[in-house]
C-alpha cells in the first residue's frame, strides 16, 4: 500500500458500509473494468540523477456492482491497482468505491467508500474538495481516492441537498525518489504532520445545495474539516537528507458553482473563500466554451475554450493559478470510434510561463482503447508551484483493454 495507515482506512470505511442495517442478498453480480499498459518518455534531462528518462506502468480497475430491490439497493466495488517501474511510490493499491446506496422517495443515502466530484470548468476544479487527490496516477491531478463517507441528499422542487460526513482523512499520494513529475526537493509523506491532535481520524463536514433554474445550473458548498492540500514544509528524513514535509491544517471553504448554456456558448465559473491555511482568501476561474456543430459540413464538432484564473495571494498562492489565461480546443469527431482531441496552454500573465498539453484517445474496436497525452512545462519561474517539475516535458501511450 501506498500509506501506512491504509489499513485503518479500510477498516473505517468497512464500518460506515456496515452500518446500513439492510442484509445484502446474494443476486447476480455486475463486473466490468479494464487492464492497462501505459509507457511515459521524458525528452528532458532529469533535475535528479535518480530519474529516469523512461517508466512503464500496468494497472487495473474492476466493478463489482449488484441491485435488489428493485433497483432501490446497489452495492458497488471498485478495486484499483498499479504497477509501476522505477517508482516504488507508485505500487499501490486503492478501493476507489466501495459503498451501499439506498434511493427512495426523494432522498437516497450512500454509505461507504465513494467518489464524489464537485465543479464546472475544464483547466481547474477549485471547489472540488471531497476527495484527495492521487498524485502519482495522473499529470493533471484529477486522479481521486476513495473517500470513506455518509452522503445523504435530499431532492425537492426548491433543488438537491446533500450532506455529508467524512470519517477519516486520506493523504495525498507523491512520487519517490526515482519518480518524476514531483518536487526537488521530494515530499515525503512518511513525515506527514496535522494541526489536529486526532490527525487522519478528524471528523469532516461538507454540505452543497444545487439547482437548475432554466439553462441556469449553480451550487453553493461548505467544507469544514482538513485541507486536501498540504502545506509543505523543509525537513530532514532520518538520514539527514532535506525533504519537504506535507502539513495538513483545518480549514473551513465555501464554493460558488455556476453554468449557463445559451445556444452554442457555455458559460462556466467557479470560486471559493477558505480561511484557516494561512491567511484568508479568494480564488475564481471562469470562462467559456463556444461549439463549432458541424465543422467544414461534417460531423465533426469543435469547441473553442478561454478560462481566466485569480487568487488574491498572488505570489503566495500555493497553486500555479493566481493570474492565468486557459486557451484550448476540443476536437469531437462523432465517429464509431468516439475519437476526440484536447489541447490546452495555460498562460502565467504576470511572466511568460507556459504549460500545455494535448489529449488524444479512440477505440480499436469494441475493447480496446489508445491514448496519447503530452504536457510541456517552459520558462516557469523560480517562485512557481511547479517549478520543480520544469524538466518534465513527457508523451504518454496508453493501450486499454475493457471486460
Amino acid at each position: 500500500m501506498s500509506n501506512a495507515r491504509s489499513p485503518a482506512m479500510i477498516r473505517t470505511a468497512l464500518a460506515v458500509l456496515l452500518m446500513s442495517p439492510t442484509v445484502i442478498p446474494a443476486n447476480e453480480l455486475e463486473i466490468s473494468g479494464y487492464v492497462d499498459a501505459e509507457w511515459r518518455y521524458f525528452s528532458e534531462t532529469a533535475s535528479d540523477t535518480d530519474q529516469r528518462d523512461s517508466y512503464f506502468a500496468v494497472g487495473s480497475e474492476v466493478e463489482v456492482y449488484t441491485e435488489w430491490n428493485d433497483g432501490s439497493d446497489t452495492l458497488t466495488v471498485k478495486p484499483f491497482i498499479r504497477l509501476s517501474e522505477h517508482d516504488s511510490k507508485r505500487n499501490h493499491v486503492d478501493f476507489r468505491e466501495a459503498n451501499w446506496l439506498h434511493i427512495d422517495e426523494g432522498w437516497e443515502v450512500r454509505t461507504g467508500l465513494a467518489k464524489v466530484f464537485w465543479g464546472v470548468t475544464e483547466s481547474q476544479h477549485l471547489v472540488d474538495i471531497i476527495n484527495q487527490t492521487d498524485g502519482v496516477e495522473g499529470a493533471d491531478g484529477e486522479d481521486k481516492l476513495g473517500q470513506p463517507m455518509v452522503n445523504f441528499m435530499l431532492s425537492r422542487d426548491w433543488g438537491d441537498l446533500s450532506l455529508f460526513w467524512l470519517p477519516y482523512f486520506r493523504e495525498r499520494t507523491f512520487p519517490g525518489e526515482q519518480g518524476r513529475l514531483r518536487a526537488h526537493p521530494r515530499i515525503d509523506s512518511d513525515y506527514s504532520t496535522y494541526e489536529s491532535g486526532a490527525e487522519q481520524a478528524h471528523q469532516d463536514f461538507a454540505a452543497r445545495w444545487s439547482h437548475t433554474l432554466g439553462d441556469l445550473d449553480l451550487a453553493v458548498s461548505h467544507f469544514h474539516g482538513t485541507s486536501r492540500e498540504p502545506r509543505l514544509i523543509v525537513a530532514n528524513d532520518s538520514s539527514g537528507n532535506i525533504i519537504l514535509a506535507p502539513h495538513y491544517e483545518q480549514i473551513d471553504q465555501t464554493g460558488l458553482e455556476l453554468s449557463l448554456v445559451k445556444g452554442d456558448w457555455l458559460w462556466k465559473f467557479e470560486a471559493i473563500h477558505r480561511s484557516g491555511q494561512g491567511d484568508t482568501y479568494n480564488a475564481a476561474v471562469g470562462g467559456f466554451e463556444y461549439t463549432l456543430v458541424g465543422i467544414a459540413e461534417t460531423q465533426m464538432d469543435l469547441g473553442l475554450l478561454m478560462e481566466y484564473h485569480f487568487d488574491d495571494r498572488k505570489s503566495d498562492a500555493t497553486t500555479p493559478f493566481q493570474d492565468d489565461t486557459f486557451l484550448g480546443l476540443r476536437l469531437t469527431l462523432n465517429d464509431a470510434e468516439s475519437t476526440e482531441f484536447l489541447a490546452g496552454v495555460i498562460l502565467d500573465n504576470g511572466t511568460s510561463g507556459k504549460i500545455g498539453f494535448v489529449e488524444a484517445s479512440t477505440r480499436v474496436g469494441a475493447r480496446l482503447k489508445v491514448t496519447l497525452e503530452a504536457r510541456f512545462y517552459d520558462n516557469l519561474s523560480s517562485s512557481d508551484p511547479l517549478i520543480g517539475i520544469v524538466n518534465d516535458d513527457h508523451a504518454l501511450l496508453s493501450l486499454a483493454y475493457y471486460f
